[in-house]
């Protein structure tokens, strides 16, 4: 059985002088400011969510995405808390499951490379088709993080080793923050890694997963840990988030009818059709109303379910996502949804073809700074090309004494930090001259 008191401790990461005095501020609100004010939150901004380089300013980003998410997982957290306020340790003050869901919430996505999901499958592609010499030394783990990269694992990489306190434990967070965001805290060589290419730790990480799972009291998981409890939360909320707004995105750029929107969405909306809204309203504010309905009845369902569920979650005993816990009609809107999206958003043309483009880009971006780590760490010998692209890699250029899966994975953080246009321009300079100059 996990333990509350363990589970929502304020101590932080990587820190063990005495915590300050509070300024007005719980310690779980200045996880919340320390992601909002760090470079790869700012980042998120200019990252696609599902539409890459998207020309309509309504269509949301990964920053959006992230900032509606942590609203709604603030939502969950405080509904949960006065659900449970009474099976809670003395003392638990009345916003901090909400707040610690929030934080993790606003951190969910922020280890998501450029061109969303498809930057992901970008880099796994790359490192499975490398040149056979650039991956021949690296051991069999090593080569399999590289091959199964993923945006949840760097996001944890980021908030305990790259931002803020590089190599020190990067932005410090409270470990219950730390242990909502690991919606898989396991890492590559877990069975469910193994078939759904979901983790959230890199070997790299290895160390910093077990400390937060001890500080929790995590209970072990065969090669990982159960899962917090409020990580369940978090990931409620970006299912609630995505599922709906990626349609109000797709009515944005022509992809979606209102009349479809409002069909997928009535029994979250708990009207055939959607609820009887005036006609002269503009398209966009009647989604506004839908939605604001949907996600109002989404969260009440599924803090309940949180509530009602509590001690088998406690045990370890579920950790599986709320929503399959909650009544029919949450189940069935949120469904409908996601099919509705799977049928006709994800395979949109204009998508795919962007997509595409994608692979090129960071393929070519990661062949060519992987191959300058190479000849560093590999060869021990710089051509010059390669001494220049160690010198536009900066701070995430490997010292000599790195190893070659720790040089690839500082590129990978170079590559996976850039937003989309910015890995759009690189790809373009790295190509090559004459690339350069076709394309003006």
């Amino acid at each position: 059985m996990m333990d509350w008191n363990l589970l929502l401790t304020p101590r932080r990461f990587h820190k063990t002088d005495a915590l300050p005095g509070s300024e007005g501020r719980s310690e779980f609100l200045r996880d919340y400011d320390r992601i909002v004010f760090s470079g790869a939150f700012r980042r998120l901004g200019r990252k696609t969510q599902v539409h890459p380089l998207a020309g309509n300013d309504h269509v949301h980003t990964r920053l959006t995405h992230s900032l509606e998410t942590a609203s709604v997982g603030r939502s969950l957290g405080l509904r949960a808390y006065e659900l449970l306020k009474e099976s809670l340790p003395p003392g638990v003050p009345p916003g901090a499951l909400g707040e610690i869901v929030q934080a993790a919430c606003l951190a969910h996505d922020i280890g998501n490379p450029p061109f969303g999901h498809a930057g992901e499958e970008a880099i796994r592609a790359f490192f499975a088709d490398a040149p056979a010499h650039l991956v021949e030394p690296l051991a069999a783990e090593e080569l399999r993080d590289l091959r199964t990269f993923e945006g949840n694992a760097q996001g944890f990489r980021i908030v305990t080793r790259l931002e803020l306190s590089l190599n020190a434990g990067g932005m410090r967070l409270t470990y219950p923050t730390l242990g909502a965001l690991l919606k898989y805290p396991w890492g590559a060589d877990h069975p469910v890694a193994e078939e759904k290419r979901k983790f959230s730790c890199f070997l790299s990480e290895r160390e910093a997963l077990r400390d937060v799972a001890g500080t929790l009291g995590l209970p072990a998981r065969g090669r990982g840990y159960a899962r917090h409890p409020l990580a369940l939360l978090v990931e409620a909320a970006d299912d609630i988030c995505y599922s709906l707004l990626d349609l109000e995105d797709a009515r944005e750029i022509g992809l979606l009818r209102y009349e479809e929107i409002a069909a997928a969405l009535s029994p979250l909306t708990g009207s055939p059709g959607g609820p009887a809204l005036d006609p002269s309203l503009h398209e966009r504010r009647r989604i506004s109303f839908l939605r604001t309905r949907a996600i109002g009845r989404a969260v009440e369902a599924v803090a309940g379910a949180f509530a009602a569920n509590i001690a088998a979650i406690l045990e370890g005993a579920h950790d599986g996502p709320l929503l399959t816990l909650c009544p029919g009609y949450v189940q069935d809107g949120i469904g409908a949804a996601k099919a509705l999206a799977g049928e006709r958003i994800y395979t949109s043309k204009r998508k795919i073809e962007l997509e595409i483009g994608s692979f090129t880009a960071l393929g070519g971006l990661l062949h060519a700074f992987c191959s300058a780590v190479f000849e560093q760490l590999a060869c021990k010998r710089m051509s010059q090309r390669g001494q220049r692209l160690l010198i536009i890699l900066g701070e995430h250029a490997p010292p000599p004494s790195a190893s070659l899966f720790e040089g690839y994975m500082r590129v990978i953080d170079y590559v996976a930090g850039m937003t989309d246009q910015y890995a759009t321009l690189m790809a373009k300079q790295v190509g090559g001259l004459a690339e350069n100059l076709s394309v003006r």
